[in-house]
């Protein structure tokens, strides 16, 4: 099974990155954190020391058009917060 993981850039995750050296992903729902470990480690080249996951449910979204009131729902999703070994930083910006 792959592991879908995608880091997370916002202000709050790049404030706790450079504080705490912890780095934040959306990962795949199924996906468990020796799993999550693993697939970090091996991506970026680095030792974690820890991962803590969050649980997200989908939400109920919808919006009014001319032809009428559109439903939907956003997906469910798992967020990880991996804290690495003392030293160690993962650059996300070194493709671009």
């Amino acid at each position: 099974m792959t592991i879908q993981i995608i880091p997370v850039v916002t202000e709050k995750a790049t404030a706790v990155s450079e504080k705490n050296n912890r780095y934040t992903f959306k990962v795949s729902p199924e996906a468990n954190k020796f799993q999550i470990k693993d697939a970090v480690e091996k991506m970026y080249e680095v030792k974690v020391v820890g991962v803590s996951t969050m649980n997200y449910d989908g939400k109920k979204k919808q919006r009014y058009t001319r032809t009428g009131l559109l439903r939907g729902k956003v997906a469910a999703f798992k967020k990880a917060v991996v804290t690495l070994a003392e030293g160690q930083t993962i650059d996300f910006y070194s493709n671009i």
